[in-house]
């Protein structure tokens, strides 16, 4: 199968990119701008197979995204190329609506000239699968049921509106032109690779570095916690056996308080790092995110029912896996926090 990856040098990206050629033997192309949170690095294990292309491509370009089904002819795509901080989204709105809705619409109008141009067999084999967060769905009460793939949508940040946007888009596509599209709304994601400016690396890399640790508001505000491969694992499954036009949802199983997850941190520092002193104490509250979500939660019935899967990881094993990994890896992560990375170049190396 040859896929068409968008965003594949993102952290999610490539960990489906390093998934699916390894242990299904794809072929890809990834189709990425290569932004600032691009990390080529992670996709070295691929680079050299000749089953691998990299092209540096903006999603909203239109003639560059018809060039690129023209070329390559995939099978499939998985299009996760998007603006993802809610932070940034609520600084400079106007990226997030350029790559998540105008990006999106104008991949949907590729992939609808290709797909019908295609052959029969290879026509009713397309897929395009659009992967989602759970933020369009909105906020959770303390005892309210986890979301599931019938919760309407209520967004409430620039980033979440914005996903909310091309999820209507993609169901619109396949209820008027009948592309045969799946869609895919996540939890919040950690693990390998994942670039330094979300909640864990954040805490990780102060914790390491003993600068202060910070937390929003009082620390209440509640997540569902996915490590990266099982969603990885989940996303190839619902793009090759999931139903048309349908949404599932991906949950870890693992809902957490923020302040929860820090002091995990916290304590995982101290035991590997017992003379640099108790690492809560690093614990400092900052103001909280304008319109932040007190609770995402996923229900994972839908996903687990119809096609059997479910997370491979707890958040206790994948936590351990991610903080050692990041340990390991100080050479990337330093170089980023110093100013020396640029969209996979570090210290000017690539």
């Amino acid at each position: 199968m040859k896929l068409l990856v968008t965003g594949g040098a993102g952290f999610i990206g490539s960990a489906t990119i390093r998934h699916v050629m390894r242990d299904h033997g794809c072929s890809v192309v990834n189709v990425d701008k290569l932004t600032y949170a691009a990390t080529p690095e992670a996709l070295e294990d691929c680079a050299d197979s000749p089953d691998y292309t990299l092209v540096k491509a903006d999603i909203a370009d239109a003639a560059a995204m018809k060039a690129v089904f023209e070329t390559h002819q995939p099978d499939a795509v998985m299009h996760l190329a998007a603006e993802s901080h809610v932070d940034r989204s609520i600084d400079g709105p106007a990226a997030f609506i350029e790559t998540n809705v105008v990006g999106t619409f104008t991949l949907l109008e590729a992939a609808r000239d290709y797909w019908n141009t295609l052959p029969g067999a290879k026509k009713e084999a397309f897929r395009f699968h659009h992967i989602s967060t759970d933020e369009v769905y909105g906020t959770l009460g303390p005892d309210d049921h986890p979301f599931m793939e019938t919760t309407p949508y209520s967004p409430n940040s620039p980033y979440s509106a914005s996903k909310a946007g091309s999820d209507h888009l993609v169901r619109a596509w396949h209820e008027t032109y009948g592309l045969p599209v799946v869609t895919t709304n996540c939890s919040n994601n950690y693990g390998l690779w994942q670039f330094p400016e979300k909640l864990i690396p954040v805490v990780a890399l102060n914790a390491k570095d003993r600068k202060p640790l910070p937390v929003y508001g009082k620390g209440e505000n509640i997540r569902d916690w996915l490590h990266v491969e099982d969603h990885a694992r989940a996303l190839f499954t619902v793009l090759t056996r999931g139903r048309l036009g349908e949404t599932y949802n991906i949950g870890g199983n693992a809902e957490k308080m923020n302040i929860d997850v820090v002091k995990f941190i916290c304590a995982w520092m101290d035991d590997r790092f017992p003379d640099a002193g108790a690492h809560e104490d690093l614990i400092e509250y900052v103001t909280d995110r304008p319109g932040h979500d007190l609770r995402y939660a996923i229900d994972p019935t839908k996903i687990r029912d119809e096609l059997g899967w479910e997370p491979q990881e707890t958040f206790e094993t994948g936590m351990d896996r991610t903080l050692g990994w990041y340990m390991d890896n100080e050479p990337w992560w330093r170089a980023i926090r110093e100013g020396r990375y640029d969209g996979g170049r570090l210290g000017g190396v690539k």
